[in-house]
């Protein structure tokens, strides 16, 4: 009976120069791969841009939110300050579709907004976004 599968070809090299053959070109592409990102590296000496967070704190803006907690633990919507019992009537009726956005200091504890998070539950809000800023800012 005849093989089917020819012998492998081989040019009188040993199994470790034929591995050694294919791994040169690889070698080679890894050494262009690193010249080239060193070079590219050091053409792009530009500074980045300043990112958003990055801005002082006297160009921020104030979150667009519904109800505001300030670092004194007042509760304000559109700048005035309300009471808890003043809250349902100044908040905009509770929706499914658009949650409550709460902006608060970045001083509160979430010891301090539990209270407010249940009076809120108490009169529907089921969803909130809760808005944060760092504290060392």
């Amino acid at each position: 009976m005849t093989d089917l599968v020819p012998p492998p070809a081989t040019s009188g090299k040993s199994l470790m120069e034929r591995v050694e053959d294919a791994l040169l070109p690889l070698i080679n592409l890894v050494f262009l791969l690193l010249m080239f990102f060193i070079v590219a590296g050091q053409l792009a000496d530009t500074p980045l841009p300043d990112l958003p967070a990055a801005a002082r704190a006297d160009q921020r803006q104030a979150p667009e939110a519904d109800l505001a907690v300030t670092a004194d633990l007042q509760w304000q919507v559109d700048g005035d300050t309300v009471t808890r019992e003043d809250l349902p009537a100044r908040l905009p009726a509770p929706d499914d579709k658009r949650p409550l956005r709460i902006a608060a200091a970045g001083d509160v504890t979430m010891a301090d907004l539990e209270s407010l998070l249940r009076t809120l539950e108490d009169h529907g809000y089921n969803e909130v976004i809760l808005l944060t800023e760092p504290s060392g800012s």
